[in-house]
């Protein structure tokens, strides 16, 4: 069966160099976060230079962790490929691996910058968790991070446009556009914390995003294909999931009982650590 609608994952070719709609959607991703956490900082008081710093080199230790990450999970093929572990162009990044190296880097810098980490957290928060849901639209381009085996009258009846049908015929198949859920519920969550973040306490945007996040990749998680595997039962992404969820908790109940953090909309920029408040 062909698809009028078929999306071929090359969007253009530079001489050697294959441009991907998933590169160009990421990076879009990226920009548009940028734009919207500036205007937050901008209110708080920040130095824009900062924020370059945190989102630039995050980004770029984000994606080498993210590589590193999946490339762990994947060990036995890449022990006998390991010509392959530089080719991310090839695929092969893991969204988790990405925070774990994003939320390092930004530390570092905060504490070399002398700047609260929760209250720039709570800036970027909003970005990053519209920039995965963004970023999921390079999966569907890639045809990729799909669910399991459904029939297309099933995926009509969910009114999903037909765009997004053909693209999710594989291989002989219909598939469920799992890449969709996930980023309707990462664009739900950037919403929610842009509309709940001037109510709440340094800290909790975060901690919001953390816990948003990682309910809906945990169920989503759970219907893809493609999960790297902890063991035969075991889906590291479901795994890491419910250890942010627990990180999220724990953080906003310490950091709202034990320094009683102050509104994020009362107060300018807090240096590192941020004192207790009485």
């Amino acid at each position: 069966m062909l698809t009028l609608n078929y999306i071929d994952p090359i969007a253009f070719e530079l001489g050697p160099i294959s441009v991907r709609w998933y590169g160009i959607i990421i990076a879009a991703g990226i920009l548009l976060g940028y734009f919207i956490a500036q205007a937050s900082v901008k209110k708080i008081g920040y130095d824009q230079d900062t924020l370059v710093d945190i989102i630039f080199w995050s980004a770029i230790f984000g994606f080498i962790v993210a590589r590193i990450y999946f490339v762990i999970f994947q060990w036995p093929y890449y022990i006998q490929n390991p010509i392959e572990i530089p080719m991310i162009w090839h695929g092969g990044i893991a969204i988790h691996g990405g925070l774990i190296g994003g939320f390092v880097t930004g530390i570092i810098i905060c504490k070399q910058k002398n700047i609260n980490p929760f209250q720039i957290g709570d800036v970027i928060a909003p970005s990053m968790i519209l920039g995965q849901g963004i970023g999921r639209w390079g999966n569907f381009m890639n045809h990729e991070a799909h669910g399991g085996p459904i029939s297309r009258s099933v995926l009509e009846n969910l009114h999903i446009p037909n765009f997004i049908i053909d693209n999710m015929y594989i291989d002989g198949k219909y598939y469920q556009p799992t890449f969709l859920y996930e980023s309707l519920w990462d664009i739900l969550g950037f919403v929610i914390l842009i509309l709940l973040r001037k109510h709440l306490r340094v800290g909790d945007t975060f901690c919001l995003y953390l816990i948003w996040y990682s309910i809906g990749r945990f169920f989503v998680e759970g219907m893809r294909t493609d999960s790297l595997m902890l063991t035969s039962d075991i889906r590291v992404a479901q795994l890491m999931s419910i250890i942010l969820i627990l990180i999220g908790v724990i953080i906003m109940i310490i950091r709202r009982v034990k320094y009683r953090s102050p509104r994020y909309k009362d107060v300018g920029p807090l240096s590192w650590p941020n004192p207790k408040v009485k």
